[in-house]
């Protein structure tokens, strides 16, 4: 039996000093918590960006055969689609269970560009402002 005691006693003694190591209070635990939160949210954007970047080297807009030309929400879970494939548009109607094509266009609608619409919404809200871009001079 002595044998036994003392072969348990250095287990008993181990553990009873890495406990003070491990649990070195509230502000120690707080401190670890808000680094392992740092790290998970530094982990998921650089996930994201990674995401963004793959997205972006792919081929854009070359060799696509379908392109969405406009769309409108009809309600919060139906909309409209305009799509464009080869010379034809197609109208398609989207609910959560189906799409419906609706109508083939036979002659296509041309959208403007939002090139164009940007420095003229800008001018204008520059002349509401009262700061036309001659007073810039």
């Amino acid at each position: 039996m002595p044998f036994s005691v003392l072969a348990a006693e250095p287990v008993a003694t181990a553990a009873t000093a890495a406990a003070p190591a491990v649990s070195s209070g509230v502000g120690g635990q707080l401190t670890q918590l808000v680094f392992g939160l740092l790290l998970v949210l530094g982990l998921i954007f650089l996930l994201a960006w990674l995401l963004r970047r793959v997205q972006q080297a792919g081929p854009a807009g070359k060799g696509q055969v379908i392109d969405i030309v406009g769309s409108r929400a009809l309600g919060p879970r139906d909309r409209l689609m305009l799509v464009q494939v080869g010379n034809e548009q197609i109208l398609l109607g989207l609910s959560p269970g189906s799409i419906t094509a609706l109508h083939v266009l036979k002659e296509p609608v041309q959208v403007p560009s939002a090139e164009k619409a940007t420095p003229e919404f800008a001018q204008r809200l520059l002349e509401m402002l009262g700061k036309d871009q001659k007073d810039k001079k």
